[in-house]
């Protein structure tokens, strides 16, 4: 690897500027030599490596590179859009160029991302397509005499929600297989063989789940054979196979079926035959109203377990509900019809039924904890009513379907390590305790760039009646000192309205809400408006990658702990602790530390960045676990002084100008 990213290799002789990095070298070496030796190791479990990577390291040339001279056909699973972007728009062509020019590599995105030739066709003949279509029926039909693959991001202005894209898109049931008419040409046979011919596949955590999760039933396969899997953004690997290992049955699920058929019924079939495939669709939609009524109206996510006891009128209404399944699944199985989507129908209803019984069985109650495998519960909204039943530990899934089935698996992420080690990532995804790992620093200064505030001994708790007070009374006084040009990372939807309500005449910056505007618009805004200030949760403390002037200062308003009552933390460590082990210290602090480093690594994005990152909680200093949190930040230098803050920012100034 020493040819390609040592001081004199080919990326230094070939890319200006060119910065050599010793990091990015050993994380290249080591990538190599795992896919280079595990010829030995047997064959029923993979040979892993887990590497943290920290923000410029150039992570993913590293792995990119021994990946494609390794000769395997390789998966690359990312999170988000936006890295598999940087790897097909960046990364891919940089390779070709200067190391394999003969590389094969191909994004791979979920079914529903390409059109369906079929349902297009259908679209065109039933005479609505250039209404649904607002007009563009032939710019699409052009479209689609062009396009390789059908892919819906080459339609600019079709959103992957939009009713229109819905209806031509491909969706499993409606898939007819060897049997449909335009299999010939179908863009999801043309991607697959491409994806067989390619050594390198881009896909995102989701889909490489889906994947997993229909080898799993023997069934079939979402992505042709792979011998290595590179997890990129790995810290997200539990919750998304959390998400495919479990069952889900909603209003929605119920309601798409009934729709289809609906749908289908009153174009395709005539008599006594349509009346009753329509009569079992009502039933079902009555039924499953009936069944949403029956819960209790709070919103938000609860248990399940001790609810069907308690509630007498919901068993009841469960078995209307799966005779109602039962009954359109025998309707839609009589039509003889050997076109059309009347079996895919059929099957989705009896998977419905299936669901239902699996999710609400009543065994779960007279278990205990050790012995419970799922977390049964549901969640409530506006408009829907979903039941889950959610893996309370990953670990044998990934064994019984990752890790028996590929012969490498590599993780890497900025942020694996809590407190210094990488033992909860490894014990929630069961990864042997000898598994060779790497930990790379940043390169980036951040004892000369950065500064880390945290308020002095007399700052209330979070807990505290006046801490709100303190808080935006804090904020206000860093954002002045930082000319606007912050990130305000919030723990809750609440606490982020409640410091906008409070501020918001109270600074003469512009101020930017989540929610107040798409994403992608308010980062930009962010971005272009160089004093703004952005206030935000969730989705925000990643992903975020705003370098320069318009983001000098990271405000997170406290530890983001996760709420002790969602059944699926609860169940976990409720389980925990049934083994003997500490929940809080073992679960509640390495996820909340995962979460702050996220939202700490929103500063530096690049080596000439610089500026403040204020976490406004004192437990870092008045816990015990806070040396943990601590442990797991950038080196920068700490201050619990306000007039430090202000002369970071006079100095920062005066460099500027």
């Amino acid at each position: 690897m020493d040819r390609f990213f040592g001081p004199q290799g080919v990326l230094a002789a070939r890319l200006v500027p060119y910065q050599f990095r010793p990091g990015q070298l050993e994380m290249a070496q080591a990538v190599a030599q795992l896919l280079d030796t595990a010829e030995e190791i047997p064959s029923d479990q993979a040979t892993s490596l887990v590497v943290e990577a920290e923000t410029g390291l150039g992570k993913t040339l590293a792995y990119l590179i021994p990946a494609v001279l390794s000769g395997h056909r390789v998966v690359v699973s990312t999170n988000t859009r936006n890295l598999q972007d940087q790897i097909l728009q960046r990364e891919i062509p940089l390779i070709r160029e200067h190391i394999a020019p003969d590389l094969k590599a191909l994004c791979v995105k979920g079914r529903q991302n390409y059109l369906c030739l079929y349902r297009w066709r259908q679209l065109q003949a039933s005479g609505q397509a250039d209404l649904v279509a607002g007009g563009e029926e032939k710019t699409v039909d052009e479209w689609v005499g062009e396009t390789v693959h059908g892919d819906r991001s080459e339609l600019s202005w079709i959103a992957a929600g939009s009713p229109f894209w819905q209806k031509i898109c491909c969706l499993s049931h409606f898939c007819l297989g060897a049997n449909c008419p335009e299999a010939t040409g179908c863009f999801l046979n043309r991607l697959r063989r491409d994806a067989a011919a390619s050594r390198l596949l881009i896909v995102n955590h989701h889909l490489l789940f889906s994947d997993l999760s229909v080898r799993r039933t023997g069934y079939g396969e979402v992505l042709p054979r792979y011998e290595t899997v590179i997890f990129d953004e790995a810290h997200h690997v539990e919750n998304v196979a959390t998400t495919f290992f479990g069952f889900t049955f909603s209003r929605y699920q119920i309601l798409d079926l009934t729709g289809d058929v609906e749908r289908s019924g009153e174009a395709d079939l005539t008599g006594a035959r349509r009346e009753a495939v329509l009569n079992a669709a009502n039933r079902l939609n009555g039924t499953i109203e009936r069944f949403v009524t029956s819960f209790p109206m709070q919103k938000g996510r609860f248990l399940l377990q001790g609810l069907l006891s308690e509630h007498l009128e919901i068993r009841t209404i469960r078995e209307d509900l799966a005779a109602a399944l039962e009954h359109l699944g025998l309707c839609l199985e009589e039509i003889t019809a050997t076109e059309g989507p009347w079996q895919q129908y059929a099957d989705r209803a009896r998977e419905l039924a299936a669901r239902l019984e699996l999710i609400t069985v009543e065994q779960f109650d007279d278990l205990a904890p050790e012995d419970v495998h799922h977390t049964h519960w549901y969640e409530r909204s506006d408009r829907n009513l979903t039941l889950y039943a959610t893996p309370i530990d990953v670990a044998a899934e990934l064994q019984s379907t990752l890790f028996s089935l590929v012969r490498h698996c590599i993780f890497t992420s900025a942020t694996l390590t809590t407190g210094g080690n990488f033992h909860y990532f490894f014990e929630r995804l069961g990864l042997p305790p000898e598994t060779p790992t790497l930990s790379l620093a940043s390169p980036f200064d951040y004892r000369g760039r950065t500064l880390l505030y945290i308020p002095g001994s007399t700052f209330p708790q979070p807990t505290a009646p006046d801490y709100p007070q303190a808080q935006h009374q804090c904020m206000e006084t860093l954002i002045t000192h930082a000319g606007g040009r912050t990130l305000a990372l919030f723990t809750s939807l609440s606490a982020m309205d409640h410091a906008h309500r409070a501020l918001r005449d109270r600074l003469p910056y512009p101020l930017l809400l989540q929610g107040s505007a798409p994403r992608r618009v308010l980062l930009r805004q962010f971005s272009q408006e160089t004093d703004s200030v952005l206030f935000a949760v969730a989705s925000f403390w990643e992903g975020v990658d705003i370098p320069g002037e318009s983001l000098s200062l990271v405000i997170i308003d406290k530890l983001p702990f996760e709420v002790p009552s969602d059944p699926v933390i609860m169940a976990r460590t409720n389980r925990i602790k049934a083994l003997g082990g500490n929940p809080f210290n073992d679960f509640q602090v390495p996820r909340a530390i995962l979460t702050l480093r996220q939202g700490v690594g929103r500063l530096m994005r690049t080596a000439d960045d610089r500026g403040v990152i204020a976490i406004l909680d004192p437990r870092l200093f008045t816990k015990g676990y806070g040396r943990q949190f601590l442990r797991s930040l950038p080196p920068s230098p700490v201050t619990r002084e306000l007039e430090d803050v202000a002369a970071f920012f006079i100095n920062q100034h005066a460099i500027q100008r």
